[in-house]
């Protein structure tokens, strides 16, 4: 293993013990596992690496990925959907800009865009490409919630 993905582990696990402690302090819980249960954010994630969606991942129930370009017409269309899903649903909301993050793109499968894959329990569970309905995609995440 190279010393710089060791170091971007050890900097992940660092950032996790302090989240922990944040939550514990500020009246977080545990869920049954014993891990702090992440509060599901009312925005978009803007991911920024493989390293960070893995993170959003294993701390939500449910994460729906939004694989984006910025001159997509489709994209730009579902992005009130999007905006909407991360505000009214329990599902955490991640964006992966597939022109930035062209590798993590390959590995979720983003052949065209815009393409959601949705996670439940740390596993890809779906996975859609083109602009999807809103109530198609709260049919989804209420079905693995």
């Amino acid at each position: 293993m190279t010393d710089s993905l060791e170091e971007e582990r050890e900097q992940i696990r660092e950032q996790k013990k302090r989240e922990l402690q944040e939550r514990l302090e500020n009246g977080g819980d545990l869920g049954a596992d014993g891990s702090a249960t992440a509060p599901t954010p009312s925005e978009p994630i803007a991911i920024d690496g493989s390293g960070h969606l893995e993170e959003v991942v294993g701390e939500h129930d449910v994460v729906l990925v939004d694989c984006y370009a910025d001159w997509c017409g489709p994209c730009q269309m579902l992005e009130p959907t999007i905006e909407s899903l991360a505000a009214e649903t329990d599902a955490a909301v991640a964006k992966v800009d597939v022109d930035t993050h062209q590798r993590l793109a390959q590995q979720l499968g983003a052949q065209g865009v815009p393409t959601l894959v949705l996670y439940a329990d740390g596993e890809p569970v779906e996975r859609m490409v083109g602009a999807q309905s809103k109530g198609q995609l709260e049919g989804l995440i209420e079905q693995y919630s």
